[in-house]
Parts: structure tokens; sequence; C-alpha cells
């Protein structure tokens, strides 16, 4: 039986940006619980060449909502990354699950087949929808999930495995 791109896309997505949501507020709760600058925590990097926790979630919604602009061949949504606080960053969140919910199924069923190019600084990379979703999109999307869980957990905020993996 085969599984439907819709179902390999649009359920991970919201279920990964809804768990990154939770995460946050762990973080802005833990930082006024300790009395911390959010920002300290906002800014936050692993090593001082990697992007920060804003990055990260603007990077996993980026991934969400640009996989399904490319395979559903809809219109871009332009999100400017300005997001500085958590309250920010929840917004951000917030309106790309909007987005990613108003993506019908028929438009993206039945396009795994179809060639997405993905533009980056690096070039431009061709893929069959599928290819790109499985090799691509999905593992990029939990790098950055990963790694904005990583930097608050690294930080103190009390996080755990459940945090990150959700309602079961």
């Amino acid at each position: 039986m085969a599984t439907d791109l819709y179902d390999l896309t649009v359920p991970v997505f919201l279920r990964g940006l809804r768990n990154l949501s939770a995460i946050l507020d762990k973080g802005a709760a833990f930082a006024a619980e300790k009395g911390i600058d959010p920002l300290t925590l906002t800014q936050a990097r692993l090593i001082p060449d990697m992007a920060p926790l804003t990055a990260q979630v603007q990077y996993a919604s980026d991934t969400a909502k640009g996989t399904l602009i490319r395979i559903g061949a809809l219109d871009p949504v332009p999100m400017p990354d300005t997001e500085q606080s958590f309250a920010d960053l929840q917004e951000r969140i917030a309106k790309t699950i909007a987005f990613v919910e108003s993506v019908p199924r028929e438009r993206i069923d039945g396009r795994e087949d179809v060639e997405v190019t993905l533009k980056t600084p690096r070039g431009d990379f061709s893929f069959t929808a599928r290819n790109h979703v499985l090799g691509f999109a999905l593992p990029n999307f939990y790098f950055h999930v990963t790694t904005a869980y990583a930097l608050l957990r690294q930080a103190g905020v009390p996080l755990g495995k459940m945090n990150y993996l959700g309602g079961i």
C-alpha cells in the first residue's frame, strides 16, 4: 500500500511545529522563572558559527511551508526573518501552522514524481517531489527542530525526550 505524499508532509510538519511551540513555551517560562533575559535564549548558539535559536525556528518554518509550496505549485508565503522574542517565534509558528493546514490534500497527493527545484545560495537542486520530501525536507525539518530543542536544553530549560516527541 502506497503512502500519500500529503501524509508524509502535512501531519509531520504540523506535529513538529506544535511540539516546537510547546518547547518554546517552556523556554519562555524558564527565562521568566530564572530572571534570564529571554534574548539570551532566543539568540543562543551551540557554537559561534551556528545559527541561533531564532534562525532554527525560521528554518523549520521555511522548510515546512517551502516544501508544500514547491510540491503543490502554490504561491509563495513570505515571512521576513525578523523574529527576536519568544512571542515573535510563536507568531511565526502559528502563521506556518495556519498555512500548512490550508494546503488541500489534492495539491500534494499524486505529485510524487513532479520535479521540484530547491534554490539555495550554493546553487539549485532538482528532485522529484518524493525524493525532496524523503531525502531533504524531512531530515532538514527535524534537524532544525532538534537543534532548537538542544539549544534550550543546553541552556538549562527542563526539557526531555517527551517534550520533543510531544503527545504520542
